[in-house]
């Protein structure tokens, strides 16, 4: 059951993101950068933790799920080490994802050519 939700959680907020591109013309940089600082927001609130709970992969893999990646590692990191998490609590919580997609699209390049 857990694997349908999640599905049909991720699924939507794809939908709804490639809804706002058909209907409003937003570029697809617009839809990335909105979708990261709404996740952001919604984690600051306290509101996306519970969704990240119900839905699980569904709203942690999307773009929303990175802005709240960051903002619950910077909020994990703040009674610890202070104003220093500001720099480095985010970068903790995420830094595995972006290294692998780093990788991953070094590697692509590598194997792929590009088209003109």
């Amino acid at each position: 059951m857990s694997f349908l939700l999640a599905f049909l959680i991720g699924g939507a907020l794809c939908l709804v993101a490639q809804l706002i591109m058909d209907f409003t013309g937003a570029t697809p940089a617009v839809i990335l950068v909105g979708s990261v600082v709404l996740g952001a927001i919604a984690a600051g609130l306290g509101i996306y933790e519970p969704f990240a709970k119900l839905a699980g992969a569904g709203a942690t893999v999307p773009l929303p799920g990175f802005g709240f990646s960051l903002v619950s590692g910077l909020l994990r990191e703040m009674p610890k080490e202070g104003w220093v998490a500001l720099f480095s609590g985010a970068f903790k919580a995420t830094g595995a994802g972006i290294k692998a997609a780093l990788i991953f699209g070094l590697i692509a390049s590598f194997v792929t050519r590009a088209r003109a």
